[in-house]
């Protein structure tokens, strides 16, 4: 079929059925939703047998849906309508969600339903639901959908259970922090991230908070500000507390909560882990380390997968750390939803007396982490991914000796998007022997979305293991502990740092480091602002004018 999407933004979930259905073999083409007219003409030059709309602010125009089958992916059951049907469902502690294709007409949310998919609904943030239930749900509706379509058959109409509920506003979320309990305002912290964020007060001023963990040791006076630990706030609850990962203050932008009220932040107590490297499910930890079978597994939760300067510096004096365990194999497990995306473009944006400066040292610093995986000899390292990676995080990922994904994961290995950046992190070193020269040019140079399969099929990584979460994670621990106790485990460990002398003595590397961030100090302060730019679209969430050219084949020439 001649599938044209129309959607908001090229995310997550786009991408992931974007790939769901280029493999099953449909010719497809994407126009962002920015104007009646722009997706007319669209449609006037696909000339598409179906429009998919995973994600959407507005209407489809009549002109468009009274011509052609136009399925819109709705994030509620059966019968739910509004646009906040997520948010609603995360605070009233729904226990079972779902996702619902509709076909558009002239009511929201109210055509025949083509097809429906359910989920239990795990106790998290929005933006986590969205990327990992709400994702899977919606692949499996969409292809029911399609094989529908394919025979000609009208799906019979399932029970319509939800009912309408309007758009969630700061009113409806609202916290007292002195009469709501943890559970309540967690899930309210939950049922706005991503966006809009809580509309609250820390030390007094007004900001949205996102990225919230629950504490069950501290306490104090409800909504009393308790201490700081890394990037993060804690304040109290009614019957607990809460640490605060990120915050928003008015006209800013979102950062790490320490970041966003640093002055304000340092009159608050430190309260460090006892030791980062024993895991602490009762307390927020980014950081956390176990062992078993002969395996240490760092487990780093960054949000959104961004890591910033400190972060690297963290996460590499960790990894030395468990370098020194009497373990032979050290995965490295990312977090839920992101394995890494690379340098922390918040952080840079942030950093008012020199952007430039910041993503110099943020650079450096992933290569720093990068360059202590690759010389690693004392332990077979493995990089598994379960959840998504991008830019700089899929080349951090690829300086292990193997890297594993959890089918379902989309990786986006490239810089161009972020004003052709050139990128770092060895990609010169490592993509090469993996892809081929002309496959690692055109690897950079694609700008579209790579799936698990595709990855493993082009050599770039090693294994593509299950799709469900607890499943992979059970297969990476039994795969690894195998090659711990494996025999001729010593035997590899030596052809490992063999091979890494041979290619030392071809071209340290120093080498290969100091020509990519040559490359990257041209971008950073070279007379081309492009990476500048971008970043600050990016960042601030500007809408594109026009949809990308490597999407919109339609109108391509």
């Amino acid at each position: 079929m001649r599938i044209l999407f129309l959607s908001h933004s090229f995310n997550s979930l786009t991408q992931r059925l974007w790939d769901e259905l280029s493999a099953r073999g449909h010719q497809l083409s994407l126009e962002l939703d920015i104007a009646d007219a722009v997706t007319e003409e669209a449609v006037d030059l696909f000339r598409p047998d179906l429009i998919v709309a995973p994600f959407l602010k507005r209407a489809i125009p009549e002109s468009v849906w009274s011509r052609l089958p136009c399925l819109v992916l709705h994030p509620g059951i059966p019968g739910d309508r509004g646009p906040s049907a997520l948010d609603w469902a995360i605070q009233e502690g729904e226990a079972h969600w779902g996702v619902t294709l509709l076909q558009a007409e002239a009511e929201m949310d109210a055509g025949p339903i083509w097809a429906h998919a359910g989920f239990p609904l795990r106790r998290a943030r929005k933006s986590s639901l969205y990327r990992q239930e709400v994702t899977e749900a919606a692949c499996a509706a969409l292809l029911e959908a399609l094989d529908c379509l394919e025979r000609g058959e009208h799906p019979p109409q399932p029970p319509r259970q939800g009912r309408l509920r309007p758009l969630m506003k700061q009113e409806d979320r609202r916290v007292d922090w002195q009469r709501d309990d943890t559970t309540t305002i967690l899930a309210r912290i939950h049922a706005a991230d991503g966006f809009p964020g809580l509309a609250d007060a820390l030390f007094g001023i007004p900001c949205r908070l996102f990225d919230a963990w629950p504490e069950d040791r501290l306490h104090g006076e409800p909504g009393t500000l308790l201490a700081r630990r890394e990037t993060a706030l804690c304040r109290a609850t009614r019957d607990g507390a809460l640490w605060l990962g990120h915050g928003q203050r008015e006209g800013g932008i979102k950062l790490p909560a320490t970041v966003a009220f640093a002055a304000e932040a340092a009159t608050l107590p430190e309260v460090p882990l006892s030791g980062w490297w024993a895991a602490d499910h009762a307390t927020w930890q980014d950081i956390r380390y176990e062992e078993a079978d002969g395996v240490g597994t760092l487990h780093f939760e960054f949000y959104n997968g961004a890591m910033g300067t400190d972060q690297c510096r963290r996460l590499q004096a960790a990894f030395t750390w468990a370098c020194t365990r009497p373990t032979r194999v050290i995965v490295l497990a990312g977090g839920e939803d992101y394995w890494s995306n690379g340098i922390h473009l918040n952080l840079i944006e942030a950093a008012n007396a020199s952007p430039a400066d910041e993503s110099w040292a943020n650079i450096n610093a992933m290569d720093d982490l990068a360059e202590a995986l690759l010389r690693c000899q004392s332990h077979l390292t493995i990089a598994a991914l379960a959840g998504n990676a991008g830019a700089g995080g899929c080349f951090l990922a690829r300086c292990a000796d193997q890297v594993w994904l959890r089918s379902g994961v989309m990786l986006n290995p490239h810089y161009k998007n972020m004003g052709n950046l050139y990128g770092s992190e060895f990609w010169t070193y490592l993509l090469p022997p993996r892809v081929g020269v002309e496959g690692a040019r055109r690897l950079m140079q694609q700008r579209l979305p790579l799936s698990a399969r595709e990855a493993v099929a082009s050599g770039l990584y090693d294994a593509c293991l299950a799709a469900d979460r607890a499943e992979f994670r059970a297969q990476v621990q039994a795969e690894a502990a195998s090659r711990a106790s494996a025999p001729d485990l010593p035997a590899r460990l030596e052809a490992k740092a063999a091979r890494r002398a041979a290619d030392e003595a071809i071209k340290p590397l120093a080498q290969w480091r100091a020509e990519e961030l040559e490359e990257m100090r041209r971008n950073f302060y070279g007379f081309d602002p492009s990476y500048h730019y971008a970043r600050h679209q990016f960042v601030h969430k500007v809408l594109p004018a026009w949809t990308p050219r490597h999407l919109a084949r339609h109108r391509e020439g």
